[in-house]
């Protein structure tokens, strides 16, 4: 059996670094959740390529046994640009927190969503910046007290699924680490789509912001908290599987089935369309549960396509000389 014929596994993902998250923290779960799903992806081991910025989760690309970057703040979607443009072939991985996706890379990431590409873009979401110890981040609550906030933030934080869909980015979806079959599944549907896939994980950070996520992680509380999105079906949830959510005046409403209240009445979901994705995207707490799952996934030109359609063009209308090229036109000596 050749080399490319050999059946991968999880251990085949699995580098000789030891992994440096705090104890507890949710990185370790994702990572554990990528690995898994990696070698059932059909794509050869060099083939794969993880690239980051900076923060906790940034530290990705030492952890996978793969060809990756861990590159400066915010600018791993750029070096993924060019990656993926000039070798296409390749399954390009992005990995970011919401400080490095949403911060100081927020430009990187709307335009990379914008163009596209077919590259996959994880965003572990804990609310908190915590490789520098705990300051508010982009998505941090009104009022969050931090060590940058002690009074509290008075920042109106971005909803990292409503920012993906104004970019028009063609995958979105959300999952959290320690829901580990819907995040393999998530992960699965984003390297089969096409296009840009964004994903948003809710990741629970133990030292600087325990606790983020419980009402969706607590088994007590999960079930009555969390919409599980399925193409196809009505908006149901709750532990009995008996509240849902309709649309009532151009205005989403959850409420209890029955009393002349059924399934017919609720909002069906359809991942091929963005603007109920956007506003199911608004869906949250104190009012709603929080939807997790593909919000949308529609099919549109991917630009690493049209790029190299032009260069190819380019290339047949006019042969490369780069002599010819360089001495067009006037041309000097310097002696």
């Amino acid at each position: 059996m050749s080399a490319s014929e050999q059946k991968l596994t999880r251990k085949d993902f699995v580098s000789d670094q030891d992994v440096r998250w705090c104890p507890g923290c949710g990185d370790y779960a994702v990572l554990s959740q990528v690995q898994k799903v990696l070698p059932e992806l059909g794509v050869p081991r060099e083939n794969f390529v993880f690239i980051s910025g900076i923060g906790c989760s940034s530290r990705f690309p030492y952890y996978v046994n793969t060809y990756g970057f861990h590159s400066i703040h915010g600018r791993a979607p750029a070096i993924a640009t060019g990656l993926k443009a000039t070798r296409p072939e390749l399954s390009v991985w992005v990995v970011t927190g919401d400080g490095d996706a949403l911060s100081i890379g927020g430009n990187h990431l709307i335009h990379v969503l914008r163009r596209n590409l077919d590259i996959n873009i994880l965003l572990f979401n804990n609310k908190i910046y915590g490789l520098t110890k705990g300051q508010y981040s982009p998505t941090s609550e009104v009022g969050k007290v931090t060590k940058s906030t002690p009074a509290g933030s008075v920042d109106h934080p971005f909803d990292p699924i409503a920012l993906a869909l104004g970019a028009e980015a063609s995958f979105v979806a959300r999952s959290v680490d320690v829901e580990s079959k819907h995040l393999q599944e998530i992960v699965r549907r984003a390297h089969e789509h096409k296009g840009a896939a964004f994903v948003e994980i809710l990741q629970n950070c133990n030292v600087f912001n325990d606790g983020a996520f419980n009402d969706v992680t607590d088994k007590a509380t999960k079930a009555d908290s969390t919409l599980v999105l399925e193409h196809g079906k009505p908006l149901v949830f709750g532990r009995n599987r008996d509240r849902g959510i309709r649309l009532r005046d151009f205005q989403p409403e959850a409420v209890e089935l029955g009393g002349g209240i059924t399934e017919a009445d609720l909002l069906v979901h359809d991942e091929r369309n963005p603007a109920l994705a956007y506003l199911i995207a608004r869906l949250g707490p104190p009012r709603f549960p929080t939807p997790i799952g593909v919000f949308t996934a529609v099919e549109r030109p991917r630009y690493e396509d049209a790029l190299n359609q032009q260069i190819a063009a380019a290339k047949a209308k006019s042969p490369a000389d780069l002599g010819a090229l360089l001495n067009r036109g006037d041309t000097w000596v310097v002696s």
